[in-house]
């Protein structure tokens, strides 16, 4: 580990005992008594902790805020989309609905996917959301996140490589259960 990362790892761990309680506060005004509070909070600092650590914070608690309404974002458009599919199902006849075993499985299987997302940095993920969930071309992701459309390209190869090798595990996993 290099100085840089040592010294790094030293000024987030602490921005994380100044501002982790302050954080969770303010995350309770926007998410109430939810249970993700804590989770986004942590989130939060765990993508600070994956930047590089180059220049000095000069605003923390800003910095803070943008990175945890972002999540908070991600979180809500997760909830949409698994409230859409559960929607969609619903519309469908009688003998074409799913039973409750099966929107469980379905439910897990998303989980499970949220789960496999959460294995890539921020950017990489948040491109995957941008391009799958909002429906934004490779120059609209470009320009949200402030990063080259070859990036955006390196990013969805990475992201749905990641995708299909949960796809590929996803029966081994519903055969055990």
């Amino acid at each position: 580990m290099s100085g840089t990362d040592l010294s790094h790892r030293t000024d987030v761990g602490g921005l994380f005992r100044a501002h982790y309680p302050w954080l969770c506060a303010r995350l309770r005004r926007h998410l109430g008594a939810s249970s993700s509070v804590e989770d986004i909070a942590a989130e939060t600092f765990a993508q600070l902790l994956e930047s590089p650590g180059l220049t000095p914070i000069r605003e923390p608690r800003a910095l803070l805020t943008t990175i945890a309404h972002r999540l908070i974002y991600q979180l809500w458009r997760r909830r949409d989309l698994e409230r859409q599919h559960l929607d969609q199902l619903q519309h469908f006849d009688q003998p074409q609905a799913s039973s409750p075993e099966e929107l469980l499985q379905l439910t897990q299987t998303l989980h499970g996917l949220d789960r496999t997302l959460q294995r890539l940095p921020g950017k990489v993920r948040a491109t995957f959301l941008l391009s799958r969930i909002d429906g934004l071309t490779y120059p609209q992701i470009a320009a949200e996140l402030g990063i080259s459309q070859r990036s955006v390209s390196v990013y969805m190869t990475r992201s749905q490589t990641l995708c299909a090798q949960h796809s590929a595990n996803e029966p081994l996993h519903q055969r055990s259960a």
